[in-house]
């Protein structure tokens, strides 16, 4: 049976398909993880061309960290309201407008001619990123039965790592061979094309048709729809020890994105390009852990959705103990075996706590949730790593400030202890809250 494709310029008033295919579903979570793959290149591909650029145009360390940092600027202010913006008024709307915003914000850093106009490009590059994490794991759920949301979740956030990866690595053989002007060309392409794709087969109302009837959601545009307050973000205690425990291990991934190439350079005295390549590896690692980390939950999980906080602080502690020892070991084999393992681990609790968060809150704000598991990861974990190693690092050296990052595994997992055990009161506050919202609206509308 084919896929359902609507037409690009009606696709909002056309009417679903009749029959349902069971293609759909996967049809769509290929096109919004291939989306996230675009995402990151668009936002790590310019990693490539610093040398170029920076002879080209005179430009400072300074000048050339800005080009990355306005982007993680960007996406810290924005993804909370332009993810209520997504559950009050489209997701399939904001999913498309920041694919494209960012696709063309790419085109225009190919043609700047300065510093300034590159950092204005870079700067929509960030507005048209902010969101699509969290947007794109909503659209996602609620499409698959939930005992699947752990794997869904973290191989979708897997796309961040292996669209790092790519970006950079395409974006230097093409830089090499064409030209810097041509890495942005090409990754601009490659998402405008995506976008036309995903436009043509995906809209509100065949998302409303594929709804999983265990997920108890309506699209946001449906007039029947429950909204409940966004203060039951952080109703319980349950739900904010998924963020803190979220946050606090992904600083561990963190500070391995960041200092891994300075730790092979300078441990295992390799040129800088060698280097970066081994470090490319531990984050193929990094993104591979995150997507198989999130099967195992569902597997250990799809009895008891309890269990995914257990296998959250096992993989939590297997990290520490992990990373712990590969540090504390000299460089060598043995080293790079352990602190493959640790890698693994190291991001696991991705696809967990999206699926936990998402079981906290209720379907009508779930793009806002994840967003603000994403702002958490970034806020307590991705943004403070590293500068809190590189502190550590200039008073203890790299190895040794690289041995304390483990003990934010050890918080992370007393932070899930927590939550587990007051898992049971937040879903039944969940249940109060909806019930409560649905009684009022009938009320009101009496």
């Amino acid at each position: 049976m084919g896929l359902p494709t609507v037409d690009f310029e009606a696709a909002d008033d056309l009417a679903p398909p009749p029959k349902l295919s069971k293609l759909y579903p996967l049809a769509v979570f290929i096109l919004i993880f291939a989306l996230m793959l675009s995402d990151y290149m668009s936002r790590q591909v310019i990693s490539a061309v610093f040398p170029m650029i920076k002879a080209d145009w005179g430009l400072s360390d300074t000048h050339l960290g800005s080009l990355t940092g306005i982007v993680a600027l960007m996406v810290g202010v924005l993804i909370f309201p332009l993810s209520v913006a997504a559950d009050r008024w489209g997701r399939v709307r904001l999913l498309v407008g920041s694919a494209l915003l960012w696709s063309v914000a790419t085109l225009f850093c190919a043609f700047a001619g300065s510093y300034s106009q590159m950092l204005v490009g870079r700067f929509f590059v960030g507005v048209g990123e902010a969101a699509y994490g969290g947007i794109g794991a909503a659209v996602i759920l609620g499409l698959f039965a939930p005992d699947r949301r752990a794997a869904l979740t973290g191989t979708f956030m897997s796309g961040a790592m292996f669209g790092s990866v790519a970006g950079v690595s395409l974006g230097g053989v093409i830089a090499v061979n064409f030209g810097w002007r041509w890495t942005f060309g090409v990754m601009a392409i490659v998402g405008l094309v995506l976008v036309v794709v995903f436009r043509s087969v995906v809209n509100e109302r065949c998302l409303a048709l594929y709804q999983h009837p265990d997920d108890g959601a309506q699209t946001p545009n449906d007039a029947g729809d429950v909204r409940v307050p966004l203060s039951s973000l952080f109703k319980g205690v349950s739900v904010i020890a998924a963020y803190i425990g979220s946050g606090l291990q992904m600083f561990v991934a963190g500070a391995l994105l960041t200092w891994l190439p300075s730790y092979v350079n300078r441990y295992y005295d390799l040129a800088p390009d060698k280097a970066a390549l081994l470090a490319a590896v531990f984050v193929l690692v990094i993104g591979i852990g995150m997507a198989g980390c999130g099967m195992v939950t569902d597997r250990v999980s799809r009895l008891d959705h309890s269990k995914r906080w257990t296998s959250s602080i096992a993989f939590c502690l297997a990290s520490a103990i992990l990373l712990l020892t590969a540090f504390t070991l000299t460089p060598g084999v043995l080293q790079l075996i352990f602190l493959g393992f640790g890698a693994f681990f190291a991001a696991g609790i991705a696809g967990p706590a999206g699926a936990m968060v998402a079981n906290l809150t209720h379907a009508s704000i779930r793009a806002t949730a994840i967003g603000t598991v994403t702002l958490s990861n970034n806020l307590i974990g991705l943004a403070p790593a590293p500068v809190v190693v590189g502190m550590l690092a200039d008073r203890l050296g790299l190895n040794a400030a690289l041995q304390i990052v483990p003990v934010a595994s050890v918080l992370a997992s007393v932070a899930l202890v927590i939550g587990k055990r007051y898992y049971a009161t937040g879903l039944q506050q969940l249940n109060e809250t909806t019930q409560n919202t649905a009684a009022n609206r009938t009320g009101n509308a009496t």
